[in-house]
Protein backbone atom coordinates (compact mmCIF):
# COMPACT_ATOMS: atom_id res chain seq x y z
CA UNK A 1 0.00 0.00 0.00
CA UNK A 2 1.30 3.29 -1.05
CA UNK A 3 1.49 5.61 1.99
CA UNK A 4 3.23 8.72 -0.20
CA UNK A 5 0.89 9.43 -3.74
CA UNK A 6 3.88 9.74 -6.36
CA UNK A 7 3.48 12.94 -8.37
CA UNK A 8 1.25 11.91 -11.85
CA UNK A 9 3.80 11.32 -14.63
CA UNK A 10 1.93 14.44 -16.60
CA UNK A 11 2.79 16.81 -13.69
CA UNK A 12 6.54 15.49 -13.36
CA UNK A 13 9.07 18.45 -13.61
CA UNK A 14 11.75 17.75 -16.18
CA UNK A 15 14.45 20.12 -14.82
CA UNK A 16 14.14 18.21 -11.53
CA UNK A 17 14.97 15.18 -13.38
CA UNK A 18 17.74 16.41 -15.17
CA UNK A 19 20.45 15.07 -13.84
CA UNK A 20 18.97 11.69 -14.51
CA UNK A 21 17.77 11.98 -17.94
CA UNK A 22 19.64 14.43 -19.64
CA UNK A 23 16.32 16.02 -20.82
CA UNK A 24 15.24 13.66 -22.80
CA UNK A 25 11.95 11.79 -21.82
CA UNK A 26 11.74 8.81 -19.28
CA UNK A 27 8.94 6.28 -18.86
CA UNK A 28 6.79 6.43 -15.88
CA UNK A 29 8.50 5.54 -12.51
CA UNK A 30 7.03 4.99 -9.11
CA UNK A 31 10.24 5.85 -7.72
CA UNK A 32 10.64 8.94 -9.60
CA UNK A 33 7.15 10.03 -8.53
CA UNK A 34 7.41 9.62 -5.16
CA UNK A 35 10.61 11.45 -5.19
CA UNK A 36 9.17 14.31 -7.23
CA UNK A 37 7.16 15.22 -3.74
CA UNK A 38 10.05 16.95 -2.44
CA UNK A 39 11.63 18.42 -5.69
CA UNK A 40 14.96 20.13 -4.03
CA UNK A 41 15.71 16.30 -2.61
CA UNK A 42 14.85 14.50 -5.70
CA UNK A 43 17.74 16.73 -7.97
CA UNK A 44 19.96 16.06 -5.16
CA UNK A 45 19.33 12.62 -4.63
CA UNK A 46 19.36 11.72 -8.49
CA UNK A 47 22.64 13.56 -8.86
CA UNK A 48 24.42 11.61 -6.43
CA UNK A 49 22.91 7.82 -7.44
CA UNK A 50 23.71 8.75 -11.64
CA UNK A 51 26.79 9.25 -10.32
CA UNK A 52 26.70 6.02 -8.92
CA UNK A 53 25.38 3.92 -11.67
CA UNK A 54 26.10 5.89 -14.55
CA UNK A 55 29.10 7.66 -14.31
CA UNK A 56 30.99 5.43 -11.57
CA UNK A 57 33.92 3.09 -12.16
CA UNK A 58 32.35 0.05 -10.40
CA UNK A 59 32.29 -2.51 -12.84
CA UNK A 60 28.44 -3.31 -13.81
CA UNK A 61 27.74 -6.44 -13.24
CA UNK A 62 29.25 -6.14 -9.31
CA UNK A 63 27.52 -2.40 -8.91
CA UNK A 64 24.10 -4.56 -9.65
CA UNK A 65 24.91 -7.49 -7.67
CA UNK A 66 25.65 -5.63 -5.05
CA UNK A 67 22.13 -3.22 -5.44
CA UNK A 68 20.74 -7.01 -5.42
CA UNK A 69 22.27 -8.34 -2.33
CA UNK A 70 20.88 -5.15 -0.41
CA UNK A 71 17.51 -5.07 -2.10
CA UNK A 72 17.60 -9.09 -0.85
CA UNK A 73 18.50 -8.10 2.78
CA UNK A 74 16.05 -5.41 2.24
CA UNK A 75 13.14 -6.82 1.33
CA UNK A 76 12.95 -3.69 -1.14
CA UNK A 77 10.29 -4.82 -3.65
CA UNK A 78 11.06 -1.82 -6.08
CA UNK A 79 14.73 -1.94 -6.37
CA UNK A 80 14.80 -5.23 -6.35
CA UNK A 81 12.06 -5.94 -9.35
CA UNK A 82 14.11 -2.54 -11.13
CA UNK A 83 17.85 -4.20 -10.71
CA UNK A 84 16.96 -7.44 -11.81
CA UNK A 85 16.92 -6.01 -15.22
CA UNK A 86 19.74 -4.38 -15.05
CA UNK A 87 21.57 -6.83 -13.46
CA UNK A 88 20.98 -9.19 -16.88
CA UNK A 89 21.68 -6.51 -18.93
CA UNK A 90 24.85 -6.17 -17.13
CA UNK A 91 25.19 -10.37 -17.82
CA UNK A 92 24.67 -11.51 -14.56
CA UNK A 93 23.59 -14.75 -14.75
CA UNK A 94 19.84 -17.02 -13.26
CA UNK A 95 22.62 -18.70 -11.00
CA UNK A 96 24.32 -15.27 -9.89
CA UNK A 97 21.01 -13.88 -9.18
CA UNK A 98 19.59 -17.02 -6.91
CA UNK A 99 23.27 -17.02 -4.59
CA UNK A 100 22.18 -13.35 -4.14
CA UNK A 101 18.60 -14.46 -2.67
CA UNK A 102 20.37 -17.40 -0.80
CA UNK A 103 23.65 -15.50 0.20
CA UNK A 104 26.07 -17.88 -1.34
CA UNK A 105 29.78 -17.60 0.20
CA UNK A 106 30.71 -14.42 -2.66
CA UNK A 107 32.84 -11.40 -1.93
CA UNK A 108 29.82 -9.24 -2.79
CA UNK A 109 27.61 -10.78 -1.03
CA UNK A 110 29.91 -11.28 2.19
CA UNK A 111 31.09 -7.04 1.73
CA UNK A 112 27.26 -6.26 1.34
CA UNK A 113 26.31 -8.19 4.45
CA UNK A 114 28.90 -7.40 6.73
CA UNK A 115 28.34 -3.43 5.68
CA UNK A 116 24.47 -3.55 6.19
CA UNK A 117 25.02 -5.48 9.58
CA UNK A 118 27.81 -3.87 10.92
CA UNK A 119 28.33 -0.39 9.05
CA UNK A 120 32.12 -1.53 8.45
CA UNK A 121 34.13 -3.88 6.88
CA UNK A 122 36.49 -7.00 8.58
CA UNK A 123 40.10 -6.49 7.49
CA UNK A 124 39.97 -10.12 5.59
CA UNK A 125 36.48 -8.71 3.54
CA UNK A 126 38.35 -5.16 2.74
CA UNK A 127 41.76 -7.02 1.68
CA UNK A 128 39.96 -8.97 -0.88
CA UNK A 129 37.71 -6.10 -2.27
CA UNK A 130 41.02 -4.18 -2.17
CA UNK A 131 42.51 -7.06 -4.28
CA UNK A 132 39.98 -6.08 -6.90
CA UNK A 133 38.85 -2.54 -6.74
CA UNK A 134 40.96 0.24 -6.96
CA UNK A 135 40.54 3.35 -4.32
CA UNK A 136 37.44 4.60 -5.94
CA UNK A 137 36.06 1.88 -6.71
CA UNK A 138 36.04 0.82 -3.01
CA UNK A 139 34.96 4.01 -2.30
CA UNK A 140 31.65 3.62 -5.04
CA UNK A 141 31.05 0.28 -3.60
CA UNK A 142 30.77 1.26 0.34
CA UNK A 143 28.84 4.39 -1.02
CA UNK A 144 26.61 2.34 -3.55
CA UNK A 145 25.47 -0.32 -0.23
CA UNK A 146 24.82 2.90 1.65
CA UNK A 147 22.74 4.47 -0.92
CA UNK A 148 20.78 1.37 -1.97
CA UNK A 149 19.99 0.92 1.38
CA UNK A 150 18.48 4.69 1.90
CA UNK A 151 16.71 3.78 -1.17
CA UNK A 152 15.12 0.86 -0.08
CA UNK A 153 14.24 1.87 3.24
CA UNK A 154 12.38 4.76 1.62
CA UNK A 155 10.76 2.95 -0.97
CA UNK A 156 9.53 0.40 2.28
CA UNK A 157 8.65 2.69 4.22
CA UNK A 158 6.61 4.87 1.77
CA UNK A 159 5.04 1.71 0.17
CA UNK A 160 6.50 2.03 -3.31
CA UNK A 161 5.27 -0.83 -5.62
CA UNK A 162 7.25 -2.23 -8.20
CA UNK A 163 6.40 -0.28 -11.70
CA UNK A 164 3.94 -2.26 -13.71
CA UNK A 165 5.01 -5.35 -15.05
CA UNK A 166 8.25 -5.93 -13.02
CA UNK A 167 8.84 -9.18 -11.27
CA UNK A 168 9.63 -8.73 -7.53
CA UNK A 169 11.23 -12.00 -7.76
CA UNK A 170 8.81 -13.47 -4.85
CA UNK A 171 8.74 -11.09 -2.32
CA UNK A 172 5.10 -11.33 -2.67
CA UNK A 173 3.84 -8.66 0.01
CA UNK A 174 6.89 -8.25 1.79
CA UNK A 175 9.17 -4.88 2.04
Amino acid sequence: MTRLSPIPYEEWDAEVLRPLTGGRTIPPSNALGLLLNHPRLAKAFLTFSTQLVYRGTLPDRMRELTVLRVAWRNRCRYEWAHHVVMAQQAGVTAEELEGVRHGADTLVNRAVDELDTTSSLSDEVYAELAKELDEQQLMEFVFTVGAYRLQAMAYNAFGVEPDAGMDDGGMGGAG
